[in-house]
């Protein structure tokens, strides 16, 4: 009895082997379709419409992970018609399958190494879709692939009992949710996965993106990653977008990326080779051996933020984080000359250029032109380009402002000396806590001084407004428009505007003084959709 026992188990081990054994590698035609087979140890087959581009069905280890909406994986919201072809070829001795999508302004790749549960990706563009972004969406089966990482379910709308704003905020279980809460920064992104744990086993599907030089925004931009809504779990890798636009769309290409497939652990950034796309022949590919580094040490800022080290020009963008001592290596650049911008986590604070040529190293330092103040009689938040301590400023990220969880946003009114930085709020609405107001004692009267209010995004063309004691400050003018929500959808990064006041002499006074800041703005809305603005820092001195 126990040797049949045994048996049956043998048997049905030999069985499961057999069932995930590495197929054939190669493509074949079925109907319209490209079928293409990865060859890999955990098989990976998929289609490919040879009419429209569109991933009708991705098979990993036989489970199907496609949803059924009968909305394909693809580029936008699908190319409609594009010229499909696809071919084997061999690279560095490993035969690699090339699929290539053309339209008149687009073409898109999809690649696959034999052996690997891998579609590389990489979109080229001559312009930027009519529809005002360009993006890879897959659309999965939420009932193998229910869950997202790292956010877990910040994005998801299943289930939503109603809408909070537009069609994208939605409230489900008391909580807002939003495909905009799933972003993170640029600088900051590894791998970003659907998963599920139990049907019928574990399995990953996860984007990464090993470099953004041909998206907008620069290191501290951040757009959508996943989410889950009606009969779908999405998966996303924005290139461009109008979401808190900050500078001119990209063209080339885009990529490479990775949609990439495991059974039990996380792929990371680091273990994503895309080297071998230098022998695929890609419009608009530079190769490592086409491109240059830039060197240097970035001095001045202080240790309690990151040193950000950013190059972009019209054609590209990199970043680095500078190590401790402030010494930095650039990625490798396409050569060209670029703005160089060190910030002191995400302030700026120095600009300069450099040129950077094919093959070559040049070295650049680079030091903060920001000057400590003689004597700071106020000082709430740093200068460091985020909201950070103030209030709520731990949660927008992930939640509507109007979510149940966030604490009362006011007005406030913070008393230096007693108050915690989280007494300030990190944004100001004009129909929701305006004004906010500041208390503080000086020991003597200090004569002129200058009130500087630093801020990292505006909606609705809104600035800060004060008064200091008996004396209004003139109104700034109103900001560089940015089309777009902001804080609303959890951004905060625009162009980081900085206002300084000149207080007069005898305005400030011995003992009790008073600042009230206020929302300036010729548009008006309803509450976290009246003009805003996120507060930096706020600091007043001599």
């Amino acid at each position: 009895m126990a040797f049949k026992m045994l048996s049956h188990a043998l048997l049905l081990a030999f069985l499961s082997l057999f069932t995930f054994v590495a197929a054939d590698f190669g493509f074949t035609t079925s109907g319209n379709n490209f079928v293409i087979d990865a060859g890999s140890a955990n098989p990976l087959i998929f289609t490919v419409s040879k009419s429209s581009c569109d991933i009708a069905s991705i098979k990993y280890r036989g489970n199907e992970l496609q949803g059924s909406s009968g909305k394909g994986t693809h580029i936008g919201s699908g190319l409609g018609t594009a010229t499909v072809s696809a071919a084997e070829v061999t690279v560095n001795g490993q035969r690699v399958i090339k699929v290539t999508c053309a339209t008149s302004t687009l073409t898109h790749y999809l690649v696959v190494r034999q052996g690997e549960s891998i579609i590389y990706m990489a979109t080229y563009i001559t312009a930027q879709p009519s529809i005002g972004e360009l993006r890879f969406i897959a659309r999965l089966n939420k009932n193998v692939l229910p869950y997202e990482y790292p956010f877990g379910d910040v994005s998801s709308t299943l289930d939503s009992s109603t809408v909070v704003e537009g069609s994208d905020v939605f409230v489900v279980n008391g909580q807002t949710r939003s495909k905009f809460f799933s972003s993170e920064r640029f600088i900051d992104e590894d791998s970003w996965c659907v998963y599920g744990t139990s049907t019928p086993e574990e399995i990953h599907a996860c984007v990464i993106v090993p470099q953004r030089e041909s998206s907008s925004g620069g290191p501290f931009f951040r757009d959508i990653n996943s989410n889950r809504v009606g009969d779908s779990t999405n998966l996303y890798n924005y290139m461009n977008s109008g979401h808190v636009q900050t500078e001119a769309f990209r063209t080339g290409l885009h990529g490479p990326y990775l949609f990439q497939f495991s059974r039990s652990g996380i792929p990371t950034k680091k273990s994503a080779d895309v080297s071998f796309f230098s022998g695929l022949g890609l419009q608009g590919y530079v190769a490592d051996s086409g491109r240059g580094r830039v060197t240097g040490t970035a001095s001045g800022v202080p240790s309690k933020f990151q040193t950000v080290v950013h190059w972009y020009n019209s054609a590209a963008q990199y970043w680095t984080y500078a190590s401790s001592s402030g010494a930095f290596t650039s990625p490798l650049m396409k050569p060209g000359t670029y703005t160089m911008v060190l910030y002191q986590t995400e302030y700026k604070v120095a600009t300069t250029s450099v040129t950077v040529s094919a093959g070559g190293i040049v070295s650049k330092n680079i030091a903060s032109t920001l000057t400590t103040p003689a004597t700071s009689l106020l000082k709430i938040g740093e200068f460091d380009g985020q909201p950070t301590g103030f209030r709520n400023a731990d949660k927008f990220l992930r939640m509507h402002p109007s979510d149940s969880r966030m604490e009362s946003w006011g007005p406030l009114t913070y008393t230096a000396g007693s108050s915690a930085t989280k007494d300030f709020p990190m944004a100001i609405f004009k129909s929701v806590n305006n004004p906010t107001t500041v208390k503080f004692t000086l020991s003597s009267a200090p004569g002129a001084a200058t009130l500087r209010i630093a801020t990292t995004l505006s909606f609705a063309g809104a600035r800060p407004s004060v008064t200091v004691n008996s004396w209004s400050g003139a109104t700034p003018a109103a900001p560089v428009k940015i089309d777009s929500r902001g804080v609303t959808r959890g951004a905060y990064r625009g162009y980081g505007e900085v206002y300084d006041f000149a207080v007069p002499s005898g305005i400030l006074v011995s003992g009790s003084n008073t600042i009230t800041i206020s929302v300036a703005s010729g548009s008006s809305g309803d509450t976290y959709l009246s003009p805003n603005f996120i507060v930096d820092a706020v600091e007043l001195f001599k």
